[in-house]
């Protein structure tokens, strides 16, 4: 494990949800000094829900944009965290710490406007006690 975290970056497909949300929650939790960056193999954009549910908790989102890793200053990273069970991690070289954590995508969930904000909530919290481990 990395002892020291200077720079993290989340991948999701299409850096849409869950990616973002924990861009945004790391943004909040994690100590001065640590660069959090989000990005995604297919980018698309910021959905809507992932939005309303994390300013739901008081982090706001509404700035954020899709990315790719070439909008990603990779040199600055020494962990990188998927979140898709389908994405792949690239080669981030030496010295980089991988880690996974596949998430069930909120944006499948099919039902009223409550129910997919809640299952966007439900990502949202389990991406924030994984994401606070990673700061002791």
């Amino acid at each position: 494990m990395v002892q020291r975290r200077n720079g993290i970056l989340f991948l999701c497909v299409a850096n849409s949800a869950r990616s973002q949300m924990a861009e945004g929650i790391a943004r909040r939790v994690a100590p001065e000094g640590v660069q959090v960056f989000s990005a995604g193999s297919e980018p698309a954009r910021v959905h809507p829900l992932a939005v309303e549910a994390m300013q739901r908790i008081g982090i706001d989102l509404g700035g954020h944009s899709s990315k790719g890793l070439a909008d990603v200053p990779v040199d600055e990273v020494d962990t990188v965290i998927t979140l898709c069970e389908e994405e792949f991690c690239p080669d981030m070289g030496p010295g980089v710490e991988r880690l996974h954590w596949p998430m069930p995508d909120p944006a499948a969930v099919d039902g009223s406007h409550e129910e997919c904000v809640s299952a966007f909530q439900g990502v949202g919290v389990e991406l924030e006690k994984r994401i606070s481990s990673l700061f002791p």
